[in-house]
């Protein structure tokens, strides 16, 4: 069912409608089929792109829609309850975009952002590994200075791991050592077309089938110097910087996949009957749905509330890890009770719940586990 939502103007209403449109008619049809077959959806993002879609918190001067970021996270959500793979790639986009503007020269931004937002071209964010995850100051991949002549750039060694949208996306913001320690790391841009550049075979996930997860591999590759976004040894504030937006989007994504999860449970518990009655009157099973709406509304109240301090430029980091706790342990939740709501039919592949279930858990995962946000939320309460 369509969600009532509080936006803050007519244009606002307007990119929500559309958006429902689009995965309504873009990305529904063919979810099933692409996410049983684990096939790329060719062409799905070049339509996102053409609608705007990709690009809508991002300033209009370099080709964004300028959108705030609680209407941009509330379009992400309306992706998301079609299809959570796409809009986790969406975000990703997103994420990816976020060093260059934030941290770019002048020259750098006229280079290569309005091609980045143009909804021509999607991006990849790298910055795990394979012994670095939640621990990012211990990466290795290593970016050596070199210079040839009148050529000054980096000769990029080693590899990354669990990189949403590998081996497709155009580009890749890319973290490597520089240096020693945590102000050791700098962050580069880097073409997918580089020479010394390869990917690994798609990871076999548990959900999310449709869009691949690779690990990359550097060998020898030389990337020019002037694709180092921000200073040398300022990559892990860059990359944190950007992570508070990414956790938003994931947040808004677990909405996304709880309402879904809640629509499909209301819909079977008032089409299927026990006892001479629809199972949603009985009061066990429409109190579980009573909670799963609680659920849904209060994950939606709280992203939007750190969004909305986003957009007033207060900070937000601390809201940030609250809101990709409370929304991803939410859509967990709400998802597990919709298969109940199902029964033995929900633990079969005719419904959806049963992978909307299994999507959810990567949320209380990637970009910081749920138990890192609790750490962040935990010594914020320090001060």
């Amino acid at each position: 069912m369509a969600v009532d939502r509080l936006l803050p103007t007519d244009e606002a209403h307007e990119l929500i409608a559309l958006a429902r449109d689009v995965a309504d008619k873009v990305l529904d049809p063919i979810v099933d089929e692409h996410e049983k077959s684990e096939t790329y959806p060719d062409g799905v993002f070049a339509q996102l792109g053409a609608a705007g879609l990709l690009s809508l918190p991002q300033p209009e001067e370099w080709g964004g829609g300028g959108q705030p970021f609680e209407v941009y996270l509330q379009v992400l959500e309306e992706l998301a309850a079609r299809w959570a793979a796409v809009a986790v790639a969406v975000s990703v986009h997103s994420l990816s975009s976020h060093p260059l503007l934030a941290f770019g020269t002048d020259e750098q931004k006229q280079r290569w952002l309005p091609d980045m937002l143009s909804g021509n071209r999607i991006g990849a964010y790298s910055l795990s590994e394979p012994q670095a995850g939640s621990d990012a100051a211990a990466l290795r991949c290593a970016a050596v200075p070199f210079e040839a002549g009148t050529a000054r750039g980096y000769v990029l060694n080693g590899s990354k791991s669990w990189i949403t949208h590998g081996g497709v996306a155009d580009f890749y913001t890319l973290f490597a050592r520089t240096g020693e320690g945590s102000k050791g790391i700098s962050c580069f841009l880097v073409p997918s077309d580089l020479d010394g550049l390869s990917f690994g075979k798609p990871e076999e996930k548990m959900g999310l089938h449709a869009v691949p997860t690779t690990s990359a591999f550097y060998d020898n590759a030389r990337i020019d110097g002037e694709r180092r976004i921000g200073a040398e040894g300022q990559g892990l504030q860059i990359a944190f910087s950007a992570l508070d937006s990414g956790r938003l989007g994931i947040a808004a994504v677990a909405v996304g996949l709880a309402q879904a999860a809640l629509d499909e449970a209301t819909r079977y518990a008032n089409e299927r009957t026990t006892f001479g009655r629809k199972i949603i009157d009985h009061q066990g099973l429409g109190f579980v749905l009573a909670d799963m709406s609680a659920a849904v509304v209060s994950a939606r109240a709280t992203y939007l509330d750190a969004a909305r301090r986003r957009d007033l430029g207060l900070p937000y980091g601390a809201q940030a890890s609250v809101a990709k706790l409370v929304c991803t342990d939410a859509a967990m939740k709400v998802t597990t009770d919709a298969v109940q709501v199902f029964g033995g039919a929900g633990y079969t592949r005719d419904y959806r719940v049963e992978r909307y279930m299994r999507e959810a858990k990567i949320t209380q995962i990637f970009e910081g586990t749920n138990q890192i946000q609790r750490l962040v939320i935990a010594r914020g309460l320090t001060g």
